[in-house]
């Protein structure tokens, strides 16, 4: 099972540096700002290292199929999602605010400046600009637009429209978004067409692609309407799909807009191919699993392992209506486990939270929880280059050598990796490690209770908007209490659980980080020391380090994918030693089941898995299931 209780979204995170220890180099450089850009010449894409796979004549990404029909209805309950969306209930369709839950997909409405391809690690094209021109310093993005792109209800979405929406989101948006955008400095309208994008000479180079992939808004309907509060208004929008019919904490459908102005380019096309994309909402995964049985969800990425090795034996499987799938997942797995909220006394010592690791018997659940499909995680950068394994490497050793009196030795060993058990769920050598650990930071048994220099039993609260996650915490927690720790399962309904995490009222709570091929300022929310401090980032953990942060900048300020891959390898063995987590799991496949009435690219791009982008409703296949109209 993977933490389905909170996985998280596809792409982004952030927070700033410590200038003290980061010497950040300003990006005003050549060096600085995208690879593959000419100063001043009209690009029709962008990428933060080496050139661009596709040139300015292409017609279709190589993993969508341009003759993909357009048709059909596409129901599933969404395995992944953004800021402020919840897979299980949503009460607003402002998905781009820390307030409210918002249902996923809702940026299938709105166009962005640019737009990813998928099988390559960092490029990016123009969607609502035709063209950039990157200044002579790399300080100043000018996109021109296309003309042609509208709203739906007609108006003309225009430079105005852009720079109004990027300072709101800068100034008001999700802090996932406005932590990230911070050196953004000024969105210049130019003409009618045309905004520049000044930069302060301190951003990243992956900065301007991160400004390109935001949603653009009409300013119009956002000076009639107030950005900061919920709504279940519709907005207006100019992206492919608009709200459709809905029923709150029920479904939301969004339906293909007909006459979508960016039909017929080559970055859209083969994709978008539903008429509509129905998200369903389900509070338990076995009443969801019911549903998907009875073809009330017509897609499913199922991440409980005890469904996947036992559950699929019902009618319509037997009887190949349904079909079990494996894909490859290419992308780095990024960060799953449960994690300690250090902002809280008892979590502070190391030790403690180290000690933690070893009441949690992975072998045992990959065994009688998992059906052995899981591998362990050890790494934030897990199933990746990234990934920091034995001992630093020379060019590690020299961005780690100047914080050696401000890190513990284990960093400049062998990377740390969690302790493996004897797979008997009850590891007396690993819970008296525990025990060592502990005594270390001052906890000493008084009976069956572990108290801590306080004088107060230590207790911890794991958590949790998802029930099936109760059968692997509860051995978890026995663990905990043979140590003499009074740990419990804590269960809350989807709007207070995310409550509870915007304000890290919490102790212990799942969380899956899922990272891009190449960083981004994403990382800051996830890591860095302002994130910490800010309602409503990924750094859940409350992680408040300056070396942390200055590798964040070393990462981002890297010239060459060859120096981000070592920054990350570095970062990588100092997030590991601060035990920070608990690591729980990850597999480099979906695992997908499908009613078999869809058609697909035969490619599955590496850095993305956008089912719903990219595959159509196959009529020959439909009728043969009795799915068709």
């Amino acid at each position: 099972m993977s933490a389905v209780s909170t996985p998280t979204r596809r792409q982004l995170l952030k927070l700033s540096g410590a200038a003290a220890l980061a010497g950040s180099m300003p990006i005003g450089t050549t060096s600085g700002w995208a690879a593959g850009t000419s100063a001043g010449k009209p690009q029709h894409g962008l990428s933060v290292f080496g050139d661009l796979k596709y040139g300015p004549d292409f017609t279709h990404f190589d993993y969508a199929n341009p003759d993909a029909p357009k048709g059909g209805t596409f129901i599933f309950q969404a395995p992944y999602w953004y800021y402020n969306q919840n897979t299980l209930t949503y009460n607003t369709f402002n998905s781009f605010i820390l307030k409210g839950d918002a249902p996923p997909r809702m940026e299938l409405c709105f166009d962005t400046l640019m737009v990813r391809a998928y099988d390559e690690p960092d490029a990016m094209y123009g969607l609502l600009a035709e063209t950039v021109e990157v200044s002579e310093d790399g300080n100043t993005y000018t996109f021109n637009l296309r003309p042609e792109a509208r709203f739906h209800d007609g108006s003309k979405l225009t430079a105005e429209d852009v720079a109004f929406s990027l300072m709101l989101l800068k100034g008001d948006g999700h802090p996932q978004i406005s932590q990230n955008i911070q050196e953004l400095m000024d969105a210049e309208i130019l003409d009618e067409y045309r905004v520049a994008l000044h930069f302060s000479g301190n951003q990243s180079r992956q900065l301007p692609l991160l400004v390109a992939g935001l949603p653009i808004f009409s300013k119009r309907y956002y000076t009639a309407y107030d950005f900061k509060q919920s709504t279940l208004t519709s907005p207006l929008s100019s992206g492919p799909y608009k709200v459709g019919k809905h029923a709150v904490g029920r479904y939301v459908e969004y339906h293909r807009v007909e006459n979508y102005w960016g039909n017929d380019l080559a970055v859209l096309k083969g994709q978008k191919n539903f008429d509509v994309i129905r998200v369903d909402f389900y509070r338990d995964l076995q009443v969801s699993f019911e549903a998907f049985k009875k073809g009330e969800m017509t897609y499913r990425e199922e991440f409980r392992s005890k469904f996947w090795a036992t559950e699929y034996t019902f009618p319509a499987v037997v009887e190949k209506r349904v079909v079990k799938k494996e894909f490859p997942d290419g992308r780095p797995s990024g960060a799953q486990g449960w994690f300690i909220n250090t902002r809280r006394e008892k979590f502070k010592d190391p030790r403690v939270r180290r000690a933690l690791s070893y009441a949690f018997d992975f072998e045992w659940s990959n065994k009688n929880l998992f059906y052995d499909l899981y591998q362990r995680t050890e790494s934030f950068f897990e199933n990746s280059d990234m990934k920091a394994e034995g001992l630093p490497a020379p060019d590690e050793l020299a961005l780690l050598e100047p914080y050696r009196d401000k890190l513990p030795e284990s960093v400049f060993e062998t990377a740390y990796i969690q302790p493996v058990s004897d797979g008997s769920g009850f590891d007396r050598k690993l819970l008296r490690q525990a025990n060592d650990l502990l005594k270390e930071a001052g906890y000493e048994r008084q009976g069956t209770s572990l108290v801590g220099p306080d004088g107060q039993q230590l207790t911890i609260e794991f958590l949790n908007n998802s029930p099936a996650f109760e059968r692997i915490i509860n051995p978890f927690i026995k663990n905990l209490e043979r140590l003499g720790v009074n740990a419990t399962f804590r269960l809350v309904d989807p709007a207070q659980y995310q409550s509870r995490l915007n304000d890290y009222d919490f102790d212990i709570c799942s969380r899956r980080y899922s990272l891009n091929a190449t960083l981004s300022e994403a990382i800051r929310t996830s890591w860095g020391s302002k994130a910490a401090a800010t309602p409503g980032t990924y750094n859940i953990a409350g992680i408040s380090d300056p070396v942390v942060d200055a590798l964040i900048d070393k990462a981002l300020e890297a010239d060459t994918r060859e120096e981000m891959v070592v920054a990350a390898r570095a970062l990588d063995r100092v997030l590991r030693s601060g035990h920070y987590w608990v690591p729980q799991w990850f597999k480099p496949v979906h695992n997908v089941a499908v009613w078999d009435m869809f058609g697909h690219p035969d490619v599955t791009p590496r850095y993305f898995f956008p089912v719903e982008d990219l595959w159509w409703i196959d009529q020959e296949k439909a009728e043969k299931i009795g799915k068709a109209g």
